[in-house]
């Protein structure tokens, strides 16, 4: 027997439900940090991962950093954005000045986990908030869609490399969602009946 049409409407209208509440989730990205990956490129062979997650609902900003093989000591860290090219390219600095706040300093290797307030001011550099509309709504936003169009970058400076040691363009990292398992399973008790 097939089902209802109104019992089809509620299905869907849960899955919209399910799909807006998914929408306010925060959104994954990652960085492979490198000296190659610098403009201009450098051979140091320090190497990274930036995990980097936004929730413009939440307004948190959340940064897990592991990094190694650094030839300078780390003097500074934060996001770029938006370079004019996708993936290429540079810009000015769009998180706090000089560096995450508690980012270790003076080492070759280290972790780091922050997550900041993007309803605040303090945690852009101030001339990206200019640049945006004068607010941290205007800078959230525009770091939220900078890193949604590719144009943003995680970038790790040292004493040797005062422009940068390493370096990575933050890209979306696909988060499975359980909207997907329950849609694809309407879908087959739809098609079985």
């Amino acid at each position: 027997m097939r089902p209802s049409l109104s019992s089809l409407s509620a299905l869907f209208s849960g899955l919209l439900l399910i799909a807006t509440a998914a929408s306010a989730a925060p959104i994954y990205y990652q960085a492979v940090l490198s000296g190659p990956a610098e403009s201009p490129p450098n051979a140091s062979p320090g190497t990274g991962l930036a995990l980097v997650d936004i929730d413009v609902v939440a307004h948190t900003l959340h940064v897990n950093v592991e990094f190694a093989g650094l030839l300078g000591n780390s003097t500074a860290a934060h996001i770029h954005a938006p370079t004019a090219v996708p993936g290429t390219g540079t810009a000015g600095v769009a998180t706090m000045l000089p560096t995450f706040l508690g980012f270790p300093a003076g080492v070759t290797a280290g972790t780091y986990d922050a997550t900041f307030d993007t309803s605040l001011t303090s945690t852009y550099n101030a001339a990206f908030v200019t640049a945006n509309g004068g607010t941290a709504a205007g800078a959230e936003a525009a770091l939220a869609a900078s890193m949604a169009a590719g144009t943003a970058y995680f970038n790790l400076h040292s004493n040797v490399f005062p422009g940068g040691e390493i370096r990575g363009f933050l890209t979306l990292v696909p988060e499975p969602t359980a909207l997907g398992a329950l849609v694809a399973g309407a879908l087959f008790a739809f098609r079985r009946r």
